[in-house]
């Protein structure tokens, strides 16, 4: 367990969030670069230096035996950044994305088998009878020549059903820890209501085999259709998603106004939204909050003001000892890099480390340093380190 870190009095609650920072937290703010600077701040346990700049990042990965970095950008362009020389190239093959609001291209990740056979598995946002929708796709990553690119590339997965609007995709993606499952976030697409729905698969987790295919032994099964694919459900704007090394499962989702979560992804569990909320509806309408017994996963901490949690790293490095097994979630309106200790299923105190800019992907590099993508306005790949 990571040793218990002195809470920053005071920084959570001066975070503001817009009123709007539950949805609209999601949606670039530009302004002039914040205090994230190679020489950091005094009380900061690390140093920050920043590698690269994009225009529109939302997620990243790196390459299991290169350590090369796979960066995607909402407009659809995914970039390949070598380990070594720092080196970048564009990835042709990377499939039509709708660019529109929250939707683009999203999630990178390489496959279980990546090191056997260059699998890499994307998620985009499509259009389609009906309106958009977020798919799961995977193709194997070809270098040589000084290029690279996505070929055979095949979706796996899309998101039931298709509706208008281009918000709440959710789409991140992760593997279980024996590489057999594909885990996918699927959000509510700001229809509220169908995450109570289990007859489609908006506000759910989803649990399938790499192939996409529902995985045998899911809560509802029995039901067939769509309704196979279900981990869990009563999800909102579920950002963030990754195993512990102990084998739990945990996701970060935005709130309305206030509210935010970080939740243990339970199978067959129903996180209530829009039923209860520790936030409150937009214009101040109050949504009942979680209590004991009403019949629905409480989340294991939440924000009120909201942070906007966009991504989720536990983290398993060497570099941060301390920090080994917590959460480092990515803040958007709270602009800031959040650390909370993690004790089984146990959320425990948080340290905030105000970056003055929006945090839209964390991740852990192979050596430990852990990088951060900042969102849209000032879209710097940072590096950090112990001071």
């Amino acid at each position: 367990m990571a040793h218990r870190a002195r809470i920053l009095g005071g920084l959570l609650a001066g975070l503001v969030a817009a009123v709007t920072a539950g949805c609209s937290g999601d949606t670039a703010a530009s302004g002039a670069l914040g205090p994230a600077t190679e020489e950091g701040d005094s009380d900061w346990p690390f140093a920050v230096e920043e590698v690269a700049r994009y225009d529109e990042p939302w997620a990243m990965a790196f390459l299991p035996g290169t350590g090369d970095l796979l960066v995607t950008e909402r407009s659809g362009a995914l970039h390949l950044r070598d380990a070594g020389t720092g080196d970048q190239v564009e990835v042709a093959g990377v499939p039509e994305v709708v660019d529109a609001g929250q939707g683009g291209l999203g999630d990178v990740v390489p496959a279980p088998t990546f090191e056997q056979d260059g699998l890499v598995y994307l998620s985009w946002v499509e259009a389609g009878d009906g309106g958009t929708g977020a798919v799961v796709g995977r193709g194997r990553l070809e270098t040589g020549g000084g290029g690279a690119s996505l070929e055979d590339l095949e979706v796996v997965w899309r998101q039931t059903p298709k509706v208008d609007g281009d918000g709440h995709f959710g789409h991140r993606i992760a593997f279980s820890p024996d590489g057999e499952h594909l885990f996918v976030t699927s959000g509510d697409r700001q229809q509220g209501s169908p995450a109570q729905d289990t007859t489609n698969t908006l506000g759910s987790v989803v649990r399938l085999t790499l192939d996409g295919d529902p995985a045998p032994g899911n809560p509802l099964a029995d039901r067939g259709g769509v309704t196979a694919e279900i981990w869990s459900w009563g999800h909102r704007n579920p950002l963030g998603l990754q195993f512990a090394p102990d084998g739990t499962l945990w996701e970060t989702e935005m709130g309305p106004e206030g509210g935010d979560e970080l939740n243990v992804v339970e199978p067959g569990g129903n996180y209530g939204w829009p039923k209860v909320s520790n936030g409150s509806d937009y214009g101040g309408g109050e949504i009942p909050d979680h209590e004991e017994g009403d019949g629905f996963v409480a989340p294991a901490a939440s924000w009120n003001p909201s942070i906007s949690p966009g991504s989720l790293l536990v983290y398993d490095g060497e570099m941060f000892p301390d920090w080994r097994g917590d959460a480092l979630i990515g803040a958007l309106s709270g602009e800031a890099l959040v650390r909370v200790d993690l004790d089984g299923t146990t959320a425990g105190e948080q340290q905030v480390f105000d970056l003055g800019q929006r945090v839209r992907a964390v991740d852990e590099a192979p050596d430990g340093a852990i990088w951060l993508l900042e969102d849209e306005g000032s879209g710097r790949l940072l590096r950090l380190t112990p001071a």
